[in-house]
């Protein structure tokens, strides 16, 4: 058994590639337009991951963009998605600058939660150690739920 890709399906492709590829940093390694059904299936990958995702031998992140508009609801229902990421503080100040907000703040210098455009619960890990926690993330209060 391998263990091949999470879908979520997304109600804006554009606005969630920005989302996962141009703020959390993952790449794009392939994408299907099938016109047959109306949907386009786009799979990413993390950076470390990307050349072995050619191969089928990463988890990667397929977004379903159905292009017969849909409402979705329940994104919490479906748990999250988890991303070890090299500096939490760089990446957190990355997404804020851009307009996404800070759910659960690394106030521990080791975990953060943020959601996509369609309410995706996505946590993110500091690789290594915890960093020592700094201002202004160590009293900033959780936003919404994650």
């Amino acid at each position: 058994m391998q263990y091949l890709h999470t879908m979520v399906r997304v109600s804006d492709l554009d606005a969630s590639l920005h989302f996962y590829c141009d703020l959390l940093g993952l790449k794009e390694v392939r994408r299907r337009e099938v016109e047959k059904g109306r949907f386009t299936l786009v799979f990413l990958a993390a950076p470390e991951d990307e050349a072995r995702s050619a191969e089928l031998k990463a988890p990667e992140l397929e977004l379903t963009w159905n292009w017969d508009p849909e409402e979705y609801s329940g994104g919490r229902n479906f748990g999250h998605l988890a991303f070890r990421v090299d500096d939490i503080y760089a990446l957190c100040e990355h997404l804020q600058a851009n307009g996404v907000t800070i759910n659960r703040p690394p106030r521990d210098g080791h975990m953060a939660f943020v959601r996509s455009p369609d309410g995706i619960s996505v946590e993110l890990l500091q690789k290594g150690d915890p960093q020592a926690p700094k201002e202004p993330w160590a009293s900033m209060e959780n936003t919404g739920t994650w």
